[in-house]
């Protein structure tokens, strides 16, 4: 009994992993992600074992409340390959620290328009002294078994904000200045509608506001990134600096290949159905 057990503590007593999303962020690697909107562990294990640089969770948006969150970042540890992010349902200090006390290791804030207010996301976020998380016991440290997460959490979690009106536009250098802010994210749905184009994120006007904003984040040092689906957009970001960008969402997916097989098999059955009729 002594002997295992001083062996096994020897196992789980050990250094929390690095952050490799926040690392790869910082020397502008470029990293392509997927956007889990299903709120479904199953599908964000598949996902996160398709290739992807990363995995969003979204709270704000998708069907991701608190046990949905922990079995969807419980799936996703079981794959180095791809990190994790979680895009919180709002800015709230409370929610932002149950979040990472879940273990996010990286958080999307949306809705963030002015400097002040990024501040003191990161403030939430971090522990004493660059800010006022509570301590306590959490899967993010696993529990203590990470012996020195309290000393590295600071240093290994990723803060990034979201672009998405346009008084956020307009204070987008403030904003991205913030110490703390690790990178910027442009919500193009919301910023179109914004600017008085709702539900036309393809306009080209949006486009260039896109555009405009992934240049000034990069021109101050910061990473840029977004969520686009459009292939050759999302290209043309990254050759302007973007250096994180979703390019499809679970939901979607599964909607499309859906309707496309369905559409496929009746389309391939009409011509044989034909072809036996002229028998």
């Amino acid at each position: 009994r002594d002997f295992c057990l001083s062996r096994g503590l020897g196992d789980v007593y050990k250094r929390q992993p690095k952050n490799e999303f926040k690392a790869k962020l910082q020397t502008r690697t470029k990293q392509l992600g997927v956007w889990l909107a299903m709120g479904n562990s199953i599908s964000a294990e598949i996902c996160a074992g398709a290739g992807y640089d990363f995995a969003v969770i979204d709270a704000e948006h998708g069907a991701s409340h608190s046990s949905a969150l922990n079995s969807q970042l419980q799936a996703i540890a079981g794959y180095q390959a791809c990190d994790e992010l979680v895009r919180a349902p709002s800015s709230d200090p409370v929610i932002l620290r149950q979040i990472i006390d879940a273990g996010a290791r990286s958080i999307l804030v949306p809705m963030v328009n002015t400097p002040e207010q990024a501040t003191s996301i990161v403030k939430a976020c971090r522990f004493p002294p660059q800010g006022e998380r509570g301590i306590g016991s959490s899967r993010a440290a696993r529990w203590g078994r990470y012996n020195d997460y309290y000393q590295r959490a600071n240093a290994e979690l990723c803060i990034m904000v979201q672009i998405e009106t346009v008084l956020a536009m307009d204070n987008l250098e403030a904003i991205t200045n913030v110490e703390g802010v690790d990178g910027v994210f442009i919500g193009a749905a919301d910023l179109a509608a914004s600017m008085g184009y709702i539900g036309r994120t393809a306009d080209p006007v949006v486009l260039e506001a896109v555009t405009e904003c992934v240049r000034r984040i990069t021109a101050l040092g910061k990473p840029a990134g977004s969520l686009i689906m459009d292939t050759a957009f999302a290209i043309e970001l990254m050759n302007e600096g973007a250096s994180f960008i979703a390019v499809t969402i679970d939901s979607k997916l599964l909607m499309t290949s859906l309707e496309k097989v369905l559409v496929d098999t009746k389309t391939l059955m009409a011509r044989h159905l034909k072809k036996q009729s002229t028998l």
